[in-house]
């Protein structure tokens, strides 16, 4: 589905992914996982289009993502639950849900003028309040928006950012459930970045542990033991 390969990337003369390889399988769940400060943000950043790399590739179901923008990936099915949110806060929730449709439209060549009824079965509270501006939302509601917003576009690849930062842990558990089905009923592949152990081990099928901008594990869940805890995760 997805191969990333050698990549390297810079924030001015500072190096923060080195020569970087990995491997998403179509229909997985895989969390990326490491101490703060590994490099996992930028890593999503790289994948997504929104930091250049210096060196390397990315490709998705075999075609380079590198001379693509954020918007053309957006266009070739990659969904993006950035790290915070990213909402529109003075926008509605209808329209903050309707700016994902052209895009929508692009990849289909429909003409969809309508929020896609999936959304509010996934997320049945944005229904009741599709008028409210999304800075009004509580920060749970604001990510289910942002969530909802990256599916607007029938993804293939769904790269969330940490989406349990500073949440409730009733809607943790609801965006737990909403990746399951998604993954299990759809197919959808998902790339997480998650803090949370006891999420990342219900939700993710395989981990990849980083560290100095580098994968240094990889595996299936069940395999994620607590001496790899120890080394790569406790503080």
């Amino acid at each position: 589905m997805m191969s990333i390969k050698q990549i390297n990337q810079l924030y001015g003369s500072t190096q923060i992914l080195w020569n970087l390889d990995l491997e998403i399988e179509s229909g997985s769940i895989t969390c990326i996982m490491g101490r703060n400060g590994a490099g996992k943000t930028t890593l999503l950043k790289s994948i997504m289009g929104l930091l250049p790399i210096q060196s390397g590739d990315i490709l998705l179901e075999g075609t380079s993502l590198v001379k693509q923008g954020a918007e053309q990936r957006a266009y070739m099915g990659i969904g993006y639950v950035p790290q915070g949110r990213d909402i529109f806060p003075t926008l509605t929730v209808e329209e903050n849900l309707r700016i994902g449709l052209p895009v929508l439209n692009k990849r289909t060549g429909q003409k969809q003028t309508h929020i896609p009824e999936k959304v509010f079965e996934l997320f049945p509270v944005l229904k009741t309040m599709l008028q409210r501006r999304g800075g009004d939302l509580s920060g749970g509601q604001q990510q289910q928006l942002a969530i909802a917003r990256a599916l607007i576009l029938d993804p293939k690849v769904l790269i969330l950012d940490e989406p349990n930062e500073g949440i409730q842990p009733n809607i943790v558990q609801q965006i737990g459930d909403v990746i399951l089905k998604l993954n299990e009923e759809e197919g959808l592949t998902v790339i997480l970045v998650e803090q949370k152990l006891g999420f990342a081990r219900r939700v993710g099928k395989a981990f990849r542990l980083m560290e100095k901008g580098q994968i240094v594990a990889a595996d299936s869940m069940e395999n994620l033991n607590d001496e790899l805890i120890k080394q790569y995760l406790a503080v």
